[in-house]
């Protein structure tokens, strides 16, 4: 499903929730919280729509694969017959991903860096993914995000070799039933991305189940915020609506 970034955001406040988190509520969690991440997204895409996407844009068997903030190893645990190089910044992510890694009896390879300066060889992977982790930049630095997500965007193509594919997955919305940016920030740096970058873009659901609602809202409340937790609440949601966006190109 494909949809212009160029329509209003949502006008419902109760859309716009990721707007009121402080700039380093997403840190925090990434560095203390990785155990407790980990086990929430357990519930997200429950209709299992994120593997068949990514695999109509590239093959991952047996392929070179390196994913950029890797967090607790989504990638790499969804495509167990690729060969995954995972990276991150947060130690606390890659300890999480590390006891994934053992769980599942994984054998891809770990590195604390940042993706803006690779300890990469050039021209080393067919495929490269960055999952949910570059958005955060519009927050984090603010005034010079696309300098530095240039600077990613720079190293992710050094890194490619010919042919290969680069795939970025960002948020569309959670707790909303239509796929829009949550922010102007990041509908912003999506366009920076097609725009800029030559991306192309489509847009599928990955809702979460959860158990019961205390869990629902235990885990919106943890990671979304409060105002989601109440949202959830007041709809009586188990299956919580989320939009995942993909975007990806082929080096050439």
């Amino acid at each position: 499903m494909k949809q212009s970034l160029n329509q209003p955001l949502a006008k419902n406040r109760n859309r716009l929730y990721f707007i009121y988190m402080s700039a380093n509520h997403y840190k925090t969690i990434y560095q203390k919280h990785a155990p407790t991440y980990q086990e929430m997204i357990s519930y997200e895409d429950i209709d299992g729509n994120l593997p068949r996407a990514l695999e109509q844009i590239a093959s991952f068997s047996g392929a070179t694969a390196l994913d950029l903030g890797s967090g607790t190893g989504r990638m790499p645990m969804l495509f167990p017959e690729a060969n995954f190089t995972c990276l991150d910044l947060h130690l606390g992510m890659l300890q999480e991903n590390k006891r994934q890694r053992q769980i599942t009896k994984g054998s891809w390879a770990l590195l604390q860096a940042d993706g803006r300066l690779l300890p990469i060889a050039s021209n080393s992977f067919k495929i490269i993914t960055a999952g949910w982790a570059f958005g955060h930049f519009t927050r984090w630095y603010p005034g010079i995000w696309k300098i530095e997500i240039d600077r990613v965007l720079k190293e992710m193509h050094r890194a490619a070799c010919s042919d290969a594919r680069i795939i970025i997955l960002e948020t569309m919305t959670t707790g909303g039933f239509e796929p829009a940016p949550p922010h102007e920030g990041l509908a912003a740096y999506y366009q920076h991305l097609e725009n800029e970058h030559g991306l192309t873009r489509q847009v599928i659901t990955t809702d979460f189940l959860f158990d019961n609602l205390e869990q629902a809202c235990k885990y919106a409340a943890f990671f979304f915020g409060e105002e989601l937790a109440k949202k959830i609440r007041e709809n009586n949601w188990v299956r919580l609506p989320e939009w995942t966006g993909i975007w990806s190109k082929r080096v050439q």
